[in-house]
């Protein structure tokens, strides 16, 4: 796994990169209320603005992690937001996406940087 500084972690597989939010974020956020996913099909820069989560305590953005494509949500997150809070680094993942570049990964935290991180 790989992690950003804005609490995302990314995972590959089959070529193509899942993105959601980690644990320290979800208990951070609190108790995920609504979660605004992007359209499949749609091209992203990093750092654009792709979800929008609400919590009981506030709202925030996901930010795509890289260039890419998003070619898959996770429609399950629409009908049952609770899912980020219950299983943040499993079933609560935001989107998939296909990259040109994965070598891009490689400017990423792995898991002891991440600890580290939020320390």
């Amino acid at each position: 796994m790989y992690y950003t500084e804005e609490h995302e972690w990314l995972r590959v597989e089959d070529n193509l990169v899942i993105v959601g939010i980690t644990e320290h974020a979800a208990e951070q956020l609190g108790d995920i209320v609504f979660v605004d996913l992007p359209d499949e099909g749609k091209t992203v820069s990093k750092d654009d603005e792709v979800v929008v989560i609400e919590s009981v305590k506030a709202a925030s953005d996901i930010l795509a992690p890289l260039d890419g494509e998003i070619v898959e949500v996770n429609t399950a997150l629409s009908e049952n937001p609770g899912i980020v809070n219950d299983d943040p680094l499993g079933e609560a993942w935001f989107f998939k996406m296909k990259v040109a570049d994965l070598s891009a990964l490689d400017d990423l935290m792995d898991d002891a940087a991440y600890k580290k991180f939020i320390g």
